[in-house]
């Protein structure tokens, strides 16, 4: 799965209607450029490919007053919603999810209810759990990565990576039920989008061609 989908679908579904330079402005305010996939190319690439599959709906729109090129405007469909929720879904629950796969999930978290979010995320852990004892079975942590010579090496990380994305969800779960941030059906939620003409402080300002299409 690639971060790019879900981080598109979500920024257009957080504005309600964007162009594709307000999607790039917003994942560059996020850092998604640093920790994903989501480069201006792709950007722009996603934004017209989802047009095409019918996941968002392209506007066209006049040229500006003051004569600006004219842009194309997108709004999610239904069918874009549907995907996006499962996208978002799948971010969450499974335990071999690239960081940046799960760090978009963990972005958007808030669109789902709480009781929701807090099962995706032990069903998380349970696979964590299980992809461990899978392991362990043919590798004794306690016992060091020599047993195995240096290749001992690759599956000491693997385990101490199981180990610390489960102690991270954990105490993300123990934040959620304890009452932290707003979830869907809870009343306004945080919404890190900017508003148009708004200064992003983490801009690239590096041009594409996409910029004003």
């Amino acid at each position: 799965m690639s971060a790019i989908r879900l981080l598109v679908l979500g920024a257009v579904r957080q504005h309600g209607r964007a162009h594709g330079y307000q999607v790039r402005n917003d994942l560059e305010y996020w850092g998604a450029h640093e920790w994903s996939n989501a480069k201006p190319g792709s950007i722009y690439h996603a934004l017209k490919q989802m047009a095409k599959q019918g996941l968002l709906h392209a506007h066209e729109v006049a040229p500006s007053t003051v004569g600006g090129p004219p842009r194309t405007e997108y709004t999610i469909t239904e069918q874009g919603a549907e995907e996006f929720f499962r996208l978002l879904r799948d971010a969450l629950t499974a335990h071999d999810q690239k960081t940046d796969v799960l760090s978009a999930g963990v972005g958007f978290i808030v669109e789902l209810e709480r009781s929701e979010a807090v099962a995706l995320l032990n069903e998380r852990v349970r696979g964590l759990e299980e992809w461990r004892a899978a392991v362990t079975e043919y590798y004794t942590p306690q016992d060091g990565p020599e047993q195995l010579g240096h290749i001992g090496e690759i599956m000491n990380m693997w385990v101490h990576s199981a180990d610390g994305g489960a102690e991270w969800t954990r105490g993300l779960i123990e934040r959620i039920e304890g009452g932290a941030y707003t979830f869907a059906g809870e009343g306004e939620r945080f919404v890190g989008v900017l508003a148009e003409g708004e200064v992003n402080p983490f801009a690239t300002g590096t041009p594409h061609p996409g910029d004003t299409g």
